[in-house]
């Protein structure tokens, strides 16, 4: 991955703005000033997130924990995430293990304990993880698992599909779900194996249907289908991979995020795929916010979607 790009370039870098980041203190600044590392553009969101709105799809890079494999975010640390946040108005936050940290979690479980109760993580884990190490991560804040399963995907566990069934036995045990980072091909090649799955399944970034088919893809009906039986829930989250049209419309992938809100808008939850680490240049974040507003242009649908689902799969409270 290439070097990140900053907007107010240095600003960021500042030791004794990063102490005050840490500490969860941000100066205040003009409505121009909302720039956000890994993000382009320098104003607030449009639409207005309720409080409590979650961002269900976030990666933290932290130098303090080293990478075991290349393409580490420069910055992409809690501090730099702060700043986002104020852009969107999300204050709960997941945070998912990204691939370059591979299976150690510690860099996520750090994020969870600085971002304190508004926070959960998603982890990356070996079918082999010891009873004892799951229960650390769920002491500190997490609720799940991600897998990858297609050949572009970005993060995801190193369990091959063979063990997901057994290991799924165990997460439903411990109340945790899997995510699954996979494109519509692969979710028609797995329909059976679905079946099989004793745990909620959660579909990043609308289960990344090819365009220009959409949701006329197969996968569609077999996303809703599993939604339809309680077992399935849906990211609303746009990235390069599943839209052509791309910045500042997205009109295919909003296309595709209004079929999910008119059929099951009970499950679905929002995600911003922040710092964006396969995109260059990185998106407007404020910009994809307001996607919502079109995804679901009731207030009660969007509450739902950015508050009230989160707090149930992520076991946040109902209110406060």
């Amino acid at each position: 991955m290439g070097e990140v790009k900053i907007d107010r370039r240095g600003f960021l870098q500042g030791a004794g703005l990063a102490a005050l980041g840490a500490a969860g203190i941000l100066p205040a600044f003009s409505e121009e000033q909302y720039a956000a590392p890994n993000s382009t553009g320098t104003e607030r969101a449009t639409l207005k997130a309720p409080p409590n709105s979650c961002d269900c799809h976030v990666h933290i890079h932290d130098s303090r924990f080293p990478a075991t494999r290349p393409g580490v975010a420069p910055h992409a640390t809690v501090t730099d995430y702060r700043f986002l946040q104020r852009r969107t108005g999300t204050t709960r936050s997941i945070i998912i293990t990204p691939s370059p940290y591979a299976t150690d979690n510690r860099v996520t479980l750090d994020a969870i304990a600085q971002l304190g109760p508004n926070a959960r993580g998603v982890a990356v884990v070996q079918p082999t993880i010891t009873d004892a190490e799951l229960d650390v991560l769920v002491r500190g804040g997490f609720k799940g698992i991600r897998l990858a399963l297609n050949p572009n995907g970005n993060g995801g566990s190193g369990a091959p599909i063979e063990v997901l069934e057994p290991l799924s036995k165990r997460l439903h045990d411990i109340g945790w779900h899997i995510d699954m980072n996979m494109d519509g091909d692969a979710i028609v090649a797995g329909e059976k194996m679905f079946s099989r799955i004793a745990t909620p399944i959660v579909f990043d970034h609308m289960g990344h249907l090819p365009q220009p088919m959409g949701a006329q893809h197969p996968a569609f009906a077999i996303v809703r289908r599993l939604v339809d039986q309680g077992r399935a829930w849906v990211k609303l989250s746009v990235t390069f991979r599943n839209t052509k049209v791309g910045p500042p419309t997205y009109a295919d992938a909003v296309k595709v995020a209004q079929a999910y809100v008119k059929a099951v808008p009970e499950r679905l939850v929002w995600a911003s795929n922040w710092p964006h680490p396969t995109e260059d240049p990185s998106p407007d974040d404020a910009l994809i916010f307001d996607l919502i507003g079109q995804f679901a242009p009731s207030a009660a649908t969007r509450q739902r979607i950015l508050v009230e689902n989160p707090a149930i799969l992520y076991g946040f409270p109902k209110s406060g």
